[in-house]
C-alpha cells in the first residue's frame, strides 16, 4: 500500500510540474522528503518570483503537512534571496474516490476531485505550528499547543489557473505578500 501512495504522490507532483512549466515559469521536482527538500520549486525569472511547494494527495477527508516539511519549504524560500517575491505553497489534491473502511474491508466511493493551493505567507509564528491540516472542503487548520485551530490559509493563485480563460498564462499576477521567515 505504501508504494501505491508514493506512486500517487509522485504522479501529483509530476502533473503540477507539467502545469507549472508554462510561459515564463520553470518548475522541477526536487525529491521531497528523501532529499530533505520541498517537493517542487518553481520560478519566474522575469518577474522574480519563487514558489517552494509541498504537495499532498489522498483519498481521505483530510491531508496533513508535518512541521519538518513546512520548515524545509521555508528554508528554500529564504535561501533564494535574489527573488523579490517568494512563497511557500501547500498543494492539496483530494482524489475522485473516497476511501472508507467498513467491516474490515476497504471500499471506495466516488466524489468530486478537489485541489487547493494554500499560502502560509500570512501565518504568524510558523515555529509554533506542528502540522497543517486541509480538509476536503478546503478549510485549513494549524496544530498548535496540542490541538488543531482553524487557520484559514489564503488561497494562492497558481500560474496555471486564471480568472479569465482569455488571459495569457504567463501574465498571471502573483500577489505581493509579507515574506515568511523561521522564528518570526
Amino acid at each position: 500500500m505504501s508504494n501505491f501512495r508514493r506512486s500517487r504522490g509522485y504522479s501529483y507532483e509530476h502533473s503540477l510540474v507539467q502545469r507549472l512549466n508554462i510561459g515564463d515559469w520553470c518548475a522541477r521536482r526536487l525529491g521531497g522528503s528523501s532529499a530533505g527538500l520541498p517537493d517542487i520549486v518553481a520560478v519566474n525569472n522575469k518577474k522574480s518570483v519563487l514558489l517552494s511547494i509541498e504537495a499532498k494527495s489522498g483519498t481521505g477527508d483530510a491531508l496533513y503537512i508535518p512541521h519538518d516539511q513546512i520548515q524545509r519549504c521555508i528554508l528554500i524560500q529564504n535561501m533564494f534571496g535574489y527573488y523579490k517575491r517568494r512563497y511557500t505553497i501547500f498543494a492539496f489534491k483530494f482524489m475522485k474516490k473516497k476511501r472508507f473502511v467498513r467491516k474490515g474491508q476497504t471500499v471506495y466511493e466516488p466524489r468530486k476531485l478537489e485541489e487547493y493551493y494554500k499560502s502560509i505567507e500570512k501565518v504568524g509564528n510558523i515555529e509554533a505550528i506542528s502540522m497543517i491540516k486541509c480538509t476536503y472542503d478546503g478549510k485549513t487548520y494549524e496544530f498548535r499547543n496540542e490541538r488543531f485551530v482553524e487557520s484559514n490559509l489564503i488561497e494562492f493563485p497558481m500560474p496555471f489557473t486564471s480568472a479569465s480563460s482569455s488571459q495569457s498564462r504567463s501574465s498571471i499576477t502573483v500577489p505581493l505578500m509579507k515574506r515568511t521567515s523561521i522564528g518570526d
